[in-house]
Parts: C-alpha cells; sequence; structure tokens
C-alpha cells in the first residue's frame, strides 16, 4: 500500500468512512505545502545520545537573548557531553511556563528568534514540544472560535451543562470545565483538562488535525529531530470514558508516525504520559507504528524511594522487567525535568502508604506536594514538587549532610546505565537547589525547579572547586563523556541485573565483545560486592576511576559508582 494510501485508510480509522475522505481532503494540501525532507540518519539512537533538558532562558546575561546564552554556554561547556537539547516551549505563551501556547510558529521575543534556534541545531539536535492537546486563551485560534469563524467553529470541545463526567481521569484537581462567552453572546461550557487559561482541542475536527499537522511539520522544517508529544494521553474526549489513552488517541500517534516517516524520515517521536507503566509503554504500539521512545516516568520517584531507603531491591526488580518492544524503540531515562516528580507510576508497584511516605520525605525536605482528583472526590498525590538534590537530602543532627553531591551523582548514574536513551534537565547537572523564593514569588509549586540563572555567576561557580555546583557539574560530565565511548552502554545492548545485594544496583551491559558491571551503592555505609566475572582473562577496569579491579574483592564507599569493564 502506499503511503498517502495508508495515512487515507487511518483517517478512516479514526472519523470513519466518510469521515476519513473529508480529513483527507483537508490534509493533503497541508502534506503537499512542505517539501519532503532526505532520511535521517541510520538507525534512531546511539550510545552517544544523551540529551539536556532546558527552558530557553534557563541561562540569562545581561543585553543577550536567552536562546543565544544558551547555545554559546552549550557550545562551550557541554560539547562532547550532550547530543541533543530539548528546549522547552520557546513560543509566546499566557501561561504554564510557555505550555499554555499563543502561536505555535513564532519564538517568544524575550528569548531571541528562530536564527537563534537554527543556530544551536548546527552543533545539537533539537527536541521541540508539539502542545497538542490544549491552546491558549488568549490564541488568535481561540478568538476565531469565539467569533464563530470560518474554519473555527469546532476547535474547542463545548460540553453541555449537566453532562456526567465522573469517570474522565483527572490529572489536576481543578475543575474540567471553564465558561466562556462566545462573540454572539452564547454562553459555553469548554473541556479545559489543565487550566482555565489551556482550552483543549477538539481533534474530532479535521480542521484541528490539519492545522496541527502544518505545525508539526513546520517544526521538522525549522531543524527539529526529535517531536515530543505534550499530554497526549489525554487527547480524544469521548463521554461516559476516562478520556485518557482512547483508541482514537493512539491512531492520531501512529497518524504523526506514518506522516514524519513519509515527510521527514528519522524524525522521532516522544510521548510524555505520566502514568503507570504499563500504560506508558503502550505508546510504543506494535514497535513500529507509534513512539520511538516513550518518558521512562517510573524511574524518577521509584530512584528517589530507593535512596531514601538505601535498599535497591524493588529498583532492580521493577529494572529486570523492562523490555525493548523493538530494535526501533527505546526508553527515555531521566530522573528531573521541569515538572515535578510524578508518582503516578509507582502504582501497583507500591503501596499508596509508601507512596504517601515518599510525600512526606520531600516535605521534610522543602518541597510540596501536588494532589490530583479522584472520581470519588478525594485527593492523592500526584506530583512531588521539589529539586532532586533536595529531595536527596538527609541531613544530620548537625544540621549539614556532607555527602549530598556524591548521592545525587550516585542516582544520576543509574539512567546513565540503563538500556535507552539518558535525558538530563540543566538544573541537575548544575546542581541546583529548590528555588523557594520562587514560588513565594509565582504561587506555583513547580517553580521550586525552575530558577532563571544568571550565567556569568554560574561560570564562576563552577570554576570554584569547592561550589557545589562544581563538585556535581564536572564529575557529571565526566560520567557522561565515559558512558558515550562504551558499545556496551549502546540502548540495545544486551542488559541483565544482577543481585548484589540489597545496598547495590548493579546491570550487566554487553555488547561488541566488551562487558560493562554497572555498580551504584545506593547506601551511606560501605558494600561488599561479588561478581560471576572472575573469569575474565585480566579482571576489570574501573572506568570511573581508572583502578583495575579484582571481582570477588569489591567495596563500594558509600554511594560510590563503578563502572567494571573487561575492556580498559
Amino acid at each position: 500500500m502506499q503511503d498517502t494510501q495508508k495515512i487515507e485508510a487511518l483517517l478512516a480509522k479514526i472519523y470513519g468512512p466518510g469521515g476519513g475522505e473529508a480529513a483527507w481532503q483537508k490534509l493533503r494540501p497541508v502534506l503537499e505545502k512542505y517539501p519532503r525532507l532526505p532520511a535521517g540518519r541510520q538507525g534512531y539512537f546511539g550510545r552517544e545520545d544523551v540529551m539536556l533538558i532546558t527552558y530557553g532562558d534557563s541561562l540569562l546575561r545581561q543585553g543577550e537573548p536567552p536562546l543565544e546564552t544558551l547555545g554559546s554556554f552549550a557550545r562551550e561547556h557541554l560539547g562532547g557531553v550532550f547530543s541533543a537539547v530539548h528546549i522547552l516551549p520557546f513560543f509566546p505563551y499566557s501561561s504554564d511556563d510557555g505550555f499554555s501556547v499563543i502561536d505555535y510558529k513564532e519564538v517568544d521575543p524575550g528569548l531571541g528568534t528562530w536564527e537563534e534556534v537554527r543556530k544551536i541545531s548546527g552543533d545539537f539536535a533539537l527536541m521541540f514540544d508539539l502542545v497538542l492537546n490544549h491552546i491558549s486563551a488568549r490564541s488568535p485560534w481561540f478568538a476565531s472560535y469565539l467569533a464563530a469563524e470560518p474554519g473555527f467553529g469546532d476547535l474547542a470541545i463545548e460540553v453541555a451543562p449537566g453532562t456526567d463526567l465522573s469517570r474522565v481521569v483527572r490529572p489536576r484537581a481543578l475543575p474540567l470545565l471553564t465558561g466562556f462567552t462566545k462573540k454572539s453572546g452564547e454562553l459555553v461550557s469548554l473541556w479545559t483538562t489543565f487550566s482555565a487559561d489551556q482550552v483543549d482541542l477538539n481533534f474530532g475536527s479535521p480542521d484541528v488535525l490539519a492545522r496541527m499537522v502544518d505545525v508539526l511539520l513546520f517544526y521538522v522544517h525549522q531543524g527539529a529531530s526529535y517531536i515530543r508529544l505534550d499530554a497526549i494521553a489525554y487527547l480524544w474526549k469521548k463521554i461516559g470514558t476516562s478520556c485518557i489513552h482512547l483508541p482514537e488517541t493512539h491512531q492520531v500517534v501512529r497518524l504523526f508516525r506514518l506522516i514524519l516517516d513519509l515527510e521527514a524520515p528519522g524524525v522521532v517521536i516522544i510521548t510524555e504520559t505520566n502514568v503507570p507503566h504499563r500504560e506508558n509503554i503502550s505508546y510504543f504500539g506494535d514497535g513500529a507504528d507509534e513512539a520511538q521512545m516513550v518518558y521512562n516516568f517510573t524511574l524518577p520517584p521509584l530512584l528517589l524511594y530507593t535512596f531514601i531507603n538505601q535498599d535497591a531491591t524493588l529498583l532492580s526488580s521493577w529494572a529486570g522487567s523492562l523490555q525493548p518492544v523493538s530494535d526501533r524503540t527505546t526508553f527515555f531515562n531521566f530522573t528531573a525535568s521541569h515538572d515535578g516528580i510524578g508518582v503516578r507510576p509507582l502504582e501497583g508497584i507500591m503501596p499508596q502508604s509508601e507512596i504517601e511516605t515518599l510525600a512526606e520525605a520531600v516535605r521534610r525536605n522543602g518541597g510540596m506536594v501536588s494532589c490530583r482528583r479522584n472520581p470519588d472526590g478525594t485527593e492523592s498525590p500526584y506530583e512531588l514538587n521539589v529539586s532532586y538534590v533536595d529531595a536527596l537530602r538527609n541531613t544530620g543532627p548537625d544540621g549539614r549532610d556532607s555527602l549530598l553531591a556524591e548521592r545525587f551523582l550516585a542516582s544520576q548514574s543509574v539512567p546513565l546505565v540503563l538500556p535507552g536513551m539518558p535525558a538530563v534537565y540543566i538544573h541537575s547537572i548544575l546542581g541546583s537547589r529548590n528555588w523557594s523564593e520562587g514560588v513565594r514569588r509565582t504561587g506555583r509549586a513547580r517553580t521550586i525547579n525552575r530558577e532563571k540563572l544568571q550565567a556569568d555567576e554560574v561560570l564562576s561557580l563552577l570554576a570554584d572547586p569547592g561550589s557545589f555546583r562544581a563538585r556535581v557539574f564536572h564529575p557529571y560530565c565526566r560520567l557522561i563523556r565515559t558512558r558515550a565511548v562504551q558499545e556496551a552502554f549502546h540502548p540495545r545492548a544486551a542488559c541483565s541485573i544482577l543481585h548484589a545485594g540489597p545496598q547495590v544496583f548493579a546491570v550487566k551491559r554487553e555488547a561488541a565483545g566488551q562487558a560493562i558491571y554497572a555498580l551504584t551503592n545506593v547506601s551511606a555505609s560501605a558494600a561488599d560486592v561479588n561478581l560471576p566475572a572472575s573469569g575474565i582473562p585480566g579482571g576489570l577496569t574501573d572506568l570511573v576511576s581508572g583502578r583495575r579491579a579484582v571481582p570477588d574483592l569489591l567495596e563500594l564507599a558509600p554511594y560510590q559508582v563503578a563502572w567494571l569493564s573487561s575492556v580498559p
């Protein structure tokens, strides 16, 4: 079947036979508008692939566009560390730090221009957000909807008063519907999953679909190598259902994959679905027809739980269950991002009482806990709002935590050794702490991990070996650089979880004649380790310290990371 015929067939599944033909008539001019791009690199992922996650204005310098500051900092200090940069939404917006988009095709003038974005793409692959579930209530599109302009009449989702929406899964403890008044004077209740300023788009409308495909193709023509489908799980709404992970949502993901495979082969789709693991990995589809990557959302809270309890047993058990869906897919392994640490992915892995205990530990360390509303009207923890550094803080009786840098670096080593593509939030590699002052200014819990830093102050601290930022940044960069040249850390390299006792998370990775035993002591006590590797001629070399190691005589210091390789 020709590619366009596949697209037509998928549209018929989404909209029905007649509706599918109408949708194709809307979509075809969009596809014809953009010239097809040449195929990208062979194979989606490599051992050198590591992504930096950052806002366009996470680093600031007087008199310089923030995107220019970001680009120069990345080129000068992160070259050879990161292969790709995820610039969080850099478009004009009205709220939610960029995720309430006013204009999808413009760069926020406070950040810079498309020229600055393209300049960064000359040195790093780029990931853009396709914020497709909702749009700003201040956007021109929404103004056109309120004015009932042609082509915009069904942009939003109108819900009749009294409609039973009790089955809808809620990611927030906020009202699901918001009232708006059209230009005609008609009052309507519209679906607003995330906030009153974020109006959900109606993908039941072929006009909406065509507009968002236009945005998608515009992004890849502006240099995007990765497309992040933001909040994709909630895309399709059907009264009387949970309105999450509906079959039509998966069909839309398949449609985007088909379009990109046709128009921009090699561009990677990554889905953002902060939900329990089994639901999350459903977006791999059959391994070839949906996302090439999914966020490994279970890892951040489970890793935090591991270090707080100084016990890797549960983490090891869960990691042992991770299986690749195909050689075309992989996990996006991270610990922190612009959002908080979601705890829904722990459902089914640990009891709710343990999740509550984890939330309490975060509160003790100066963080906050955001809740969601359950169908029965109760609320439960949804997200831990805290910097990952402070989440791991363990202050002693003297008010100090002398091992915080070592504990944090040990936690960050785990995403680097698991199969997948590691991703690092800029505030993690810079060792940032809770920005409580920011929360007081904005009144939003997520601000705690979104501080805007002065670039020159950061550089000054990185040049001071005694500063906390320097004690995190330089060893972290060395770990990533070391990882990038090891064949055994390729995303498709064989992986087995070893049982080295509760204090140690141990992984064996193998590829191209190399075996690496990656060990992380998750505790504040020394740990003895015996590895089944004594038969390796010449023993092992620790890639982290450079020292030789004897497999049956290993002792790991508190929070020590050792990558023992059979190839020096």
